[in-house]
């Protein structure tokens, strides 16, 4: 036995339905398709939510809230607990880059004060959440900001 052998169970596969072979076939001249309308002519396709012609569900609705989608900020964040497990003393976006920490910057770097610290430790960010800054000045550390990346005008090709 092998694959090409197989074959399906008796009465599984069906006969296709023939349309269009004459009027004694029942399925003869419009070939069980009507008069007229979309659906008599090829390439017909119905568009998703479509209700035979009545205003559509997501048209009768009225439309509500605000998407900020375009403009919005969001920012890698990494929490002062990891920075207390991660080995050295100094921690920039690029030497948690390379240690693998984070894997892209998206707006920028925000350290943000989930867990604890108790060692010295000298932190470059873009942001930090003021309970996370208060944390890491209170075990002796020290906090330095680093501007946000700009992303300016796109220059057009000359």
């Amino acid at each position: 036995m092998n694959l090409g052998s197989l074959k399906p169970p008796a009465g599984q596969q069906k006969a296709s339905r023939r349309v269009g072979r004459g009027m004694g076939t029942h399925r003869g001249k419009t070939s069980g398709r009507g008069h007229k309308g979309a659906r008599a002519v090829s390439g017909y396709s119905k568009m998703r939510g479509f209700e035979g012609g009545q205003m559509p569900l997501h048209r009768r609705l009225p439309k509500r809230g605000f998407s900020n989608a375009l403009f919005k900020k969001t920012y890698t964040v990494v929490n002062v607990g990891l920075l207390e497990k991660l080995e050295g003393d100094s921690f920039t976006p690029e030497s948690l880059m390379e240690s693998g920490v984070i894997h892209k910057l998206k707006n920028g770097l925000k350290i943000l004060a989930s867990g604890e610290i108790t060692r010295k430790i000298h932190v470059k960010a873009h942001l930090f959440s003021p309970a996370a800054e208060q944390k890491i000045v209170a075990a002796g550390g020290s906090v330095e900001k680093i501007a946000l990346p700009v992303k300016g005008p796109k220059k057009a090709a000359a």
